[in-house]
């Protein structure tokens, strides 16, 4: 059926653009096929990267529980390198420092807390490696170093705990008063429902005069 002149018009439009603009969508259509089919990829990729990084976490999870101090290191090491942007990456190296710690490894301990300072995505994994680094260093009688450590600013879930460990500190470093005020802090920071933590801190305090 012939085309009627309106028709004709509108072809011959449509023709014009396209040969003015067709080269500049063509290129953008096959941007966005190119950026979707990235995305796609990435995606895929990630799911990789963390499925091989669970079986990872697993492997150094075994190796505590066994005892395996070299299949401990060696899972926790591979993890930490070639994962680190997964969530399993800190939670490897957390486990690995526990296990350390328990083991009179402390070197080896902070070495792997420090990791997770450093290079988690996680601000809840920091702030529980400064909160374990603090500890390990009021061991090791470094109590300047550890208070220093627990300036920084916890998330709301450790307030109560990195007050509690600051009172332990100045405690060791006969200052009553400055411990009185924070194991009262930790109390006021302290989950009602974590009645153990309570009393821990009201023993501690009491212990004090407080």
């Amino acid at each position: 059926m012939p085309l009627d002149l309106e028709e004709q018009e509108q072809v011959a439009e449509l023709k014009a653009w396209w040969k003015q603009h067709g080269t500049r969508v063509t290129s953008v259509l096959l941007a966005v096929a190119v950026g979707f089919a990235g995305w796609v990829a990435l995606r895929s990729y990630g799911q990789s990267q963390a499925m091989e990084a669970s079986v990872l976490y697993e492997a150094v999870s075994k190796a505590a529980q066994a005892k395996d101090a070299r299949a401990l290191r060696d899972a926790s090491g591979t993890l930490v390198e070639n994962y680190p942007g997964t969530a399993y990456a800190p939670m490897g190296a957390l486990l690995a420092a526990r296990y350390y710690f328990e083991h009179s490894d402390p070197k080896s301990a902070k070495v792997q807390l420090q990791w997770v300072i450093d290079k988690a995505s996680s601000d809840d994994f920091k702030d529980l490696a400064r909160l374990r680094l603090a500890a390990v260093l009021l061991d090791e009688k470094a109590y300047d170093e550890a208070l220093k450590l627990l300036q920084t600013k916890p998330a709301a879930a450790y307030e109560a705990q990195y007050a509690a460990l600051r009172g332990d500190i100045l405690v060791a470093k006969n200052q009553a008063a400055e411990a009185k005020a924070a194991y009262q802090l930790a109390l006021e920071k302290a989950d009602k429902k974590n009645a153990p933590f309570q009393e821990s801190v009201r023993m501690r305090l009491e212990a004090l005069g407080g």
